[in-house]
């Protein structure tokens, strides 16, 4: 039954879901799905399955899976920007790309100080046009997500791409940066650290760090919350600031204030999720081999 897929731990999780809303499989027949985005004007959802190097498309209005790039370097994180186009993080191009409308390829950054990135991962746009990226090693780490290699830069950090093209490494006390957005009002980064894949001695936590220098740096971070089930992957914020996070046994909903209000149980890890739909109730959820969705009551900030 419905009810099975949601564990509520605070009285404002129930007034976020549909109590009747099946979690639906969408797709299935991934090695490890990866980076949801909803592209509106066309209703059709674009994921990652890194290891098949490959993106799959699904059509929002048929139920339609189709590949729609064989070979695309291994992308794992994306956003769609607000001029529609679609930004990528690619493990094996160990690059920030963009999709222009033509479908040509354009590099937003593949360096930082002459040195080659280690393998984007997740990536977000803020108001002002600027990119926001995490670069932590699983994409040199193996033959598996991409090309094994040596970190050239030697750290897994936070970068923001200006407007104009310039690259700034914003955030360096993580051990493995991994999901990140945006508050609504922007005032806040929230970044996921998935450095206990390396070091058994780093919590699974995201992060909170407070935007400054006109939001184009960031203070001090702080912890926001914990991961009781294995690791916080990519996650998105909804309109009134509560962040839905990938986990080990699921989607997990916190308030703006850091309280856990509940979880979405699904039947695989899950590692990202995006909102979509008309309405941008919906949320996506990248579970292991999986897709599937969930309609909430709940809707996504951004794209």
């Amino acid at each position: 039954m419905a009810e099975e897929h949601y564990e509520i731990r605070d009285e404002r999780f129930a007034k976020l879901i549909h109590m009747n809303a099946d979690v639906e499989v969408l797709w299935t027949g991934g090695r490890w799905t990866e980076g949801p985005a909803y592209f509106p004007a066309g209703r059709y959802l674009i994921w990652s399955d890194i290891p098949n190097d490959r993106l799959l498309r699904w059509d929002e209005t048929s139920g339609a899976v189709s590949v729609f790039e064989q070979g695309c370097l291994n992308q794992n994180g994306h956003t769609v920007d607000r001029m529609g186009r679609l930004i990528c993080c690619e493990h094996r191009g160990r690059a920030v790309t963009r999709r222009e409308f033509d479908g040509s390829r354009t590099v937003l950054a593949s360096h930082f100080e002459g040195k080659r990135f280690n393998s984007p991962n997740d990536v977000v746009e803020k108001s002002d046009g600027s990119i926001w990226f995490t670069d932590p090693t699983y994409g040199i780490d193996s033959e598996y997500e991409g090309d094994a290699a040596e970190s050239e830069i030697g750290g897994s950090f936070v970068y923001r791409i200006d407007p104009d093209g310039t690259v700034d490494c914003v955030i360096t006390d993580m051990v493995q940066p991994n999901g990140l957005a945006f508050s609504p009002d922007e005032s806040i980064l929230y970044v996921a650290d998935t450095g206990h894949t390396h070091r058994p001695d780093c919590k699974p936590v995201i992060r909170a760090y407070p935007l400054r220098d006109g939001g184009k740096k960031v203070g001090a971070g702080s912890e926001f919350a914990t991961c009781e089930a294995g690791l916080f992957d990519g996650f998105r914020v909804d309109t009134n600031g509560n962040i839905w996070s990938s986990a080990g046994d699921g989607v997990h909903c916190f308030a703006p204030d850091g309280t856990l209000l509940g979880k979405i149980r699904t039947p695989r890890v899950v590692s990202n999720v995006c909102f979509g739909g008309p309405k941008r109730n919906r949320l996506f959820i990248c579970a292991t081999t999986m897709l599937l969705s969930v309609y909430v009551n709940a809707r996504g900030c951004g794209l």
